[in-house]
């Protein structure tokens, strides 16, 4: 087994990015600068995520290499989705989203394999270090963090810091609930907004709404959601307004508890663009107090989908 090699005041890191569709892995140095990246699907349910991760991280250090022969790397950072036990690098809890991969020692398996410092942290949390250093969290000592992908994910920023909470689980925001009476949701929590607002959640919905109108033979993904949507089709409207709806009443419930000054959106469904911005800023205007709503910013993350693989990297330096 090839072992990389290792220098503690090498520039870059390998940051890696697990999500339940896709692993991204690059080399990152601390300014967030990405020399190289490979994305891998994740295959959850066909392959052990454990094994796509070492495949990727191997896969960007050949790339680099390729580029830079005498390449040394100071560590690996991992952000994971699943709820991450921080101080042991495991997963402690995942969803079906990602089958078998609950109880994965991570961080124990990545040492053995590369032989190299690893951190592992839950991957909204990494997204929030990409914001706290080089995005619009920059400065701002309140904030929280929604990542909009395959689930819902959260983390929380207080006094400058990351609130883990008692082993790592703090922030876990997609499993508040938006209706009572909802949605089963795969945590086994009813009504849960990761069941309105995940790019998971937004395609499934959209394949009911057409096979209530006799279309259901049609594979529609979020990405084609949101196309229509900006075209104006009448029946992605409806459920982009139901989305809507869903999120803007728990990001003023987030304003109501934490008192942030900015909250940032990630993940594919921040891709919707512009328009899910503009119409969900109105949206939880309409839902918070004056008082509470005063001088929060709600805003994409820094480098899109890049931001939890960046973050992941940035992690070494924290």
């Amino acid at each position: 087994m090839e072992v990389i090699r290792y220098n503690p005041l090498a520039e870059y890191v390998i940051g890696v990015d697990v999500g339940g569709t896709k692993i991204n892995a690059g080399l990152i140095n601390r300014q967030g600068e990405v020399l190289c990246m490979v994305s891998l699907a994740t295959k959850a349910g066909e392959a052990r995520t454990v094994d796509r991760i070492e495949q990727a991280i191997r896969e960007v250090r050949a790339e680099g290499r390729d580029m830079q022969p005498s390449l040394q790397v100071r560590g690996i950072g991992v952000g994971s989705a699943g709820q991450i036990d921080w101080a042991s690098g495991s997963v402690r809890s995942a969803s079906e989203l990602i089958p078998g991969y609950a109880g994965t020692r991570l961080k124990d398996i990545l040492l053995e394999r590369f032989q190299l410092p690893v951190i592992v942290d839950n991957d909204v949390n990494v997204l929030a270090l990409t914001e706290k250093h080089l995005g619009a969290g920059q400065g701002v000592e309140h904030f929280l963090c929604l990542a909009l992908g395959t689930g819902v994910g959260g983390a929380l920023v207080v006094d400058g810091r990351l609130a883990h909470g008692a082993w790592g689980g703090g922030g876990e925001l997609g499993h508040i609930s938006v209706d009572f009476g909802g949605t089963p949701c795969v945590c086994g929590g009813i009504g849960c907004l990761e069941q309105y607002a995940s790019g998971t959640s937004i395609a499934r919905r959209m394949r009911e709404k057409l096979a209530r109108l006799g279309d259901g033979d049609e594979v529609v993904n979020s990405r084609e959601v949101f196309e229509r949507w900006h075209a104006g089709d009448l029946v992605a409207n409806e459920l982009m307004q139901e989305t809507l709806s869903a999120l803007g009443s728990a990001i003023a419930s987030f304003i109501h508890m934490f008192n942030p000054s900015l909250i940032v959106i990630g993940g594919g469904v921040a891709e919707a663009g512009d328009r899910l911005f503009t119409e969900l800023r109105k949206e939880v205007a309409r839902r918070t107090m004056p008082s509470m709503l005063e001088g929060v910013r709600i805003e994409p993350a820094y480098r899109g989908n890049w931001s939890g693989m960046i973050g992941a990297a940035l992690q070494l330096w924290e």
